[in-house]
């Protein structure tokens, strides 16, 4: 009869108990947290992923909707949600490096390598405020038909988006603009946008150039484009002009893409805005020695995982929205 032989080392690592396989409490709780915070993850993104599917011909093209790079025009698709993610994954290998060097007990070390993580992560969420701010202003504007329906327009001898701005009409007495000056304040009424229905739709008609782009996507995987008598007819739909995107309205498409975009991206945001403080309070035990008396770093370690976390929900995040 066989008989197995069971170490005692094995038995020490195996045997459960207050510590199985040697982890602390702290870090057992934070892994605890951090499934917990996945299923979350994981939950919202796939509802994205099923809305999506849904209304997969209306839905908008990233590429068309994140263009911008700080100081330059709309011309760049995808290169500073890019540069984003770049610097969020470089911020996990620092992190990775604190630990590291935490684990040698290299004080000097784990202050540079945690000082460029929190640059890291203060520059992604600084990046993901200025979009923010660029997805709720807009940049082109668009009509919104009586069914949520968005109505873009495109100049027809080159393809391009056009902007309200480079065609819509200005017609005296349309509006009056209520400055401090004039004593006349309104306090109910929803801000207006730079152009009103009449004067884009008198825009429109006095320039044969303009031609409307639907929501609906084509085979060719580009959003429908209207002869001039077909836009002309489709604008008699148009109820209101919609400039930039917020929970209510989206010049880019369908409206949930926006709801989604600011719940998912800033929850994520959130999570990175928390693992910096957090990060910086852990920065400046390290300067005041707090845990080389304690003679180690775990708390590094445990901060460490929950960054890595952090970056690997963006990953998913940023394939999801940006790259599928």
């Amino acid at each position: 009869m066989d008989t197995t032989v069971t170490t005692g080392e094995e038995q020490n690592v195996w045997g459960g108990g207050n510590r199985p396989l040697g982890a602390s409490y702290g870090k057992l709780m934070m892994w605890f947290f951090l499934v917990s915070d996945a299923l979350t993850f994981s939950g919202f993104l796939a509802a994205y992923g099923f809305t999506r599917f849904k209304f997969m011909e209306t839905w908008p093209i990233a590429d068309e909707v994140f263009t911008h790079v700080p100081f330059f025009h709309g011309i760049y698709p995808m290169y500073y949600v890019a540069f984003m993610t770049f610097i969020l994954i470089m911020s996990s290998v620092t992190m990775v490096l604190a630990v590291d060097a935490g684990h040698n007990m290299k004080k000097n070390a784990v202050i540079w390598y945690m000082f460029a993580t929190i640059i890291g992560g203060a520059v992604f969420v600084g990046s993901q405020a200025w979009e923010w701010a660029t997805f709720i202003k807009g940049d082109y504007g668009a009509l919104e038909t009586k069914g949520g329906r968005i109505l873009q327009f495109v100049k027809a001898d080159t393809g391009e988006r056009a902007a309200l701005a480079d065609f819509a009409t200005v017609i005296p007495g349309e509006r009056r603009e209520h400055e401090r000056k004039n004593g006349v304040w309104y306090y109910e009424e929803k801000a207006l946008p730079s152009f009103s229905l009449a004067e884009v739709t008198a825009g429109f008609k006095s320039n044969p150039n303009i031609l409307i782009r639907t929501e609906v996507i084509n085979d060719e995987g580009h959003k429908t484009v209207l002869t001039r008598d077909e836009s002309l007819e489709k604008l008699k739909s148009a109820t209101q002009v919609v400039e930039g995107a917020n929970l209510v309205h989206n010049e880019y498409g369908a409206r949930l893409f926006g709801d989604f975009f600011f719940f998912i991206t800033g929850f994520h945001g959130f999570h990175v805005l928390t693992g910096v403080l957090i990060n910086v309070i852990i920065f400046f035990n390290v300067i005041i020695g707090t845990y080389e008396r304690r003679g180690h770093y775990e708390m590094v370690e445990k901060v460490g995982l929950y960054w890595h976390f952090v970056d690997l929900v963006w990953v998913f995040v940023f394939t999801f929205f940006y790259l599928v």
